[in-house]
């Protein structure tokens, strides 16, 4: 029983717990009836698909605009010049294409004209860089007192050996006595061109040193052909006739000097080639003036500059010589002196008369000497031309066998001795004088003294005494041998020669070879080369400097006198000519 009870106590116990825990859990709420279903929205269509942007073509990548001085060319050959192109290949290749052979291309490019000039220079100095010159040489100008001294001083940025002294000063004076005076005082360290009554004094003097040039020159009388009665040929041939040579050398010229025979230097392969020239004939020549109608002779103006030169070294006696034996003639000369760049102009452009000239080698080529004066490419300093002359002078120029331009060049001296565009009168031996203890002292032939190799123990400064002021340190548009010889201690061409000699040998470049036939020459430019301010030169430079001698209408074809004689004696013609006055 009482297990019973027991039991029946427990059920009443969880059926109280059921109870309360019934209570506290809440009534569920009755669920809600469900919203409605609203009727769908109808499906809209899609948007269609915009068709892309078309994608925009890339701009075209511009090519980089040529340089105005990677090449520069001729048309075509038929303007008359050597020259068809000159292209720079690049940074250190020149390219000369030509419209003929040219077998004296490496002795005219290592000549001072074409030293080479800083492109971006040419054009800043609009091409007038005539007192602010740029080059690649052994010195460049520290100052220029016009009338006074031009001084040079190391170029730094300079490609080669230095130079042996830091300072080289040119003066000036035109006469021989004074300049030989300056030297002997001490005031300077070497002179041009000694008095020929001097070559005997510095000689025996124990403090100077006496250097004979090779006489690689002529002095001449020019016979301008347009002016009357010079236009008469019986006129010229009694002038050239009645002409003393032997006297003029015997009385005025030092050692070493000759009469002409030929208008060419006997030593310049092909000069002598053909019948030399007429014998001094006074009544033939007086018989000659009687059949052109002049037996009372005519009036005419005798032309020169008072400057030295070692083709003529007493000027105003030879002036005063010549006018005394065309008196002989009957033909009445009035001297006219006239400033050196002036006259200079004047025989150009063809004003003068008879006038008092020569030359001097700049390359031993004949056609330095006959191409330069009679060839097609001559200025007009001896009026008209002749075909007979011109064509076997071109024909002669083309030819690299020695034997067959001899051929051509005695016909061509035949037809200068007959047409008479001047008279040649003497090869005149020339020397420089230095103080003994120079060491380096040397004459070039070609007139182009190095100074970069002259030295005087103890000193810091080397002083040159010569004939006269340069014109311009614009060598391109010079054509005396002052300006040129300051020049070449400034600018350096693609080639050079050897000092105190005519050989040719690398300069700017390290070589320039040919194709077979000669008509293209490739030049290969050192590297690492600088211009005296430090920008690099590079194969543009040469192009430039060559292209605005070369093309007379370009805006840098300017220079000093605008003729650009230099590179008509070389290459024949300028590209684009300005017209011929009528």
């Amino acid at each position: 029983m009482l297990h019973t009870r027991k039991l029946w106590s427990l059920l009443s116990v969880l059926m109280v717990l059921a109870l309360l825990v019934a209570a506290c859990t809440p009534a569920a709420q009755p669920t809600a009836a469900p919203e409605p279903t609203k009727a769908a929205e109808p499906t809209k269509a899609p948007e269609p698909t915009k068709a892309p942007e078309p994608t925009k073509a890339p701009e075209p990548t511009k090519a980089p605009e040529p340089s105005k001085w990677a090449k520069y060319e001729a048309p075509d050959c038929e303007y008359g010049g050597l020259v068809k192109s000159i292209e720079a290949v690049d940074d250190t290749t020149v390219k000369f294409t030509m419209c003929a052979p040219d077998p004296a291309f490496p002795s005219k490019v290592a000549f001072s004209s074409v030293g080479i000039h800083s492109a971006k220079h040419l054009e800043e100095t609009g091409g007038k860089p005539l007192d602010n010159a740029l080059g690649t040489g052994p010195y460049k100008v520290k100052e220029w007192i016009r009338g006074d001294q031009l001084v040079l001083e190391a170029n730094p940025d300079h490609w080669g050996e230095a130079p042996k002294t830091p300072t080289v000063i040119f003066k000036w004076n035109s006469e021989a006595a004074a300049r030989f005076t300056a030297l002997r005082a001490g005031e300077v360290d070497a002179i041009d061109n000694p008095d020929p009554n001097d070559f005997e004094a510095a000689s025996a003097d124990t403090t100077l040193q006496l250097i004979p040039r090779e006489a690689l020159n002529i002095f001449y009388l020019g016979v301008n052909n347009t002016k009357p009665p010079l236009d008469n040929e019986k006129v010229r041939q009694a002038i050239a006739m009645g002409i003393d040579r032997q006297a003029i050398v015997d009385k005025f010229y030092p050692p070493g000097s000759s009469a002409a025979s030929h208008f060419t230097p006997c030593a310049i392969p092909g000069g002598c080639e053909g019948e030399d020239w007429y014998e001094y004939d006074l009544q033939g020549a007086l018989d000659l003036l009687k059949e052109a109608g002049f037996a009372d002779g005519f009036d005419i103006q005798l032309a020169y500059r008072d400057v030295v030169r070692g083709y003529l070294p007493s000027v105003s006696q030879v002036a005063q010589e010549l006018q005394a034996q065309l008196k002989q003639l009957k033909i009445n000369a009035t001297i006219d002196v006239q400033e050196s760049g002036t006259f200079l102009d004047n025989a150009s452009n063809g004003n003068l008369e008879l006038f008092m000239l020569g030359w001097g080698a700049d390359y031993p080529d004949a056609t330095n000497f006959l191409d330069s004066h009679f060839g097609t490419g001559a200025n007009d300093s001896f009026g008209k031309k002749w075909d007979d002359i011109t064509g076997p002078l071109a024909k002669a120029a083309s030819l690299s066998d020695q034997a067959e331009r001899n051929k051509l060049y005695a016909e061509a001296n035949n037809a200068i001795r007959t047409h008479v565009p001047m008279v040649p009168v003497a090869h005149g031996g020339s020397a420089t004088v230095w103080k003994a203890g120079v060491e380096g002292a040397h004459s070039s032939p070609l007139g182009n003294e190095a100074f970069k190799v002259a030295s005087i123990d103890g000193q810091d400064t080397f002083v040159w005494m010569q004939n006269a002021e340069p014109l311009s340190l614009y060598c391109a548009d010079e054509t005396d041998g002052e300006s040129l010889r300051a020049c070449e201690q400034i600018f350096d061409p693609l080639l050079s020669y050897k000092i105190g000699s005519t050989e040719v040998e690398p300069g700017l470049a390290t070589e320039c070879n040919a194709n077979d036939d000669l008509t293209e020459w490739t030049c290969l430019l050192r590297s690492g080369i600088k211009f005296s301010d430090g920008t690099p030169l590079t194969a543009e430079d040469v192009v430039a400097t060559y292209a605005v001698q070369w093309d007379a209408a370009h805006p840098l074809h300017v220079g000093n006198t605008g003729n650009f004689d230099y590179w008509t004696y070389l290459f024949t013609a300028f590209l684009n000519p300005p017209a011929a006055t009528p």
